[in-house]
């Protein structure tokens, strides 16, 4: 990658790291998704995917440690086996340096290398920076997914977008 920034796959070893990065980015202000894994549910997870051909997760650590993540799926019917879906989260101190650029950028050779055609995320309307990071990287609006979770008492919608691969 650069001499800044190492993305790589998980290890069971990141388990730490990945859990305070994961209640990091849930506990800002505005809406977020909870997270409520431990160390051992990460352990357990990165060790599950290092034996699953259809996920994957991986890492964006700096000097400052692990500050970025990165998890896809390839959707197990078998009329949709060629879409995967993906998520990411970036530690706020460390977004707009191309972190969460370089963890899609994984994201798609892994995709591409798995033979998977389509890549969907879902991603918070509001969530301006990410949808234009999205746009940049050639996902689109697909639609939304009205109510599609309910937090604080309300429900809030997500916005799907996808990008083609082949």
């Amino acid at each position: 990658m650069s001499e800044w920034l190492l993305v790589r796959p998980a290890v069971p070893g990141d388990a730490d790291a990945l859990v305070v990065l994961g209640r990091d980015v849930a506990a800002e202000d505005g809406l977020w998704l909870t997270y409520d894994r431990t160390r051992g549910d990460e352990r357990r997870n990165v060790r599950g995917v290092q034996r699953d051909p259809n996920v994957a997760v991986f890492v964006a650590e700096t000097e400052d440690g692990v500050v970025g993540r990165l998890s896809i799926a390839r959707d197990r019917n078998q009329y949709s086996h060629h879409v995967a879906e993906l998520g990411l989260m970036v530690a706020a101190n460390a977004r707009r340096r191309g972190i969460g650029s370089a963890l899609m950028e994984e994201a798609v050779k892994w995709a591409q290398r798995a033979g998977v055609a389509k890549l969907e995320l879902t991603v918070f309307p509001h969530n301006e920076p990410a949808i234009a990071l999205y746009r940049k990287l050639g996902f689109r609006e697909e639609g939304l997914l009205r109510r599609r979770y309910f937090i604080d008492g309300r429900y809030v919608d997500a916005m799907l977008m996808a990008r083609d691969l082949d």
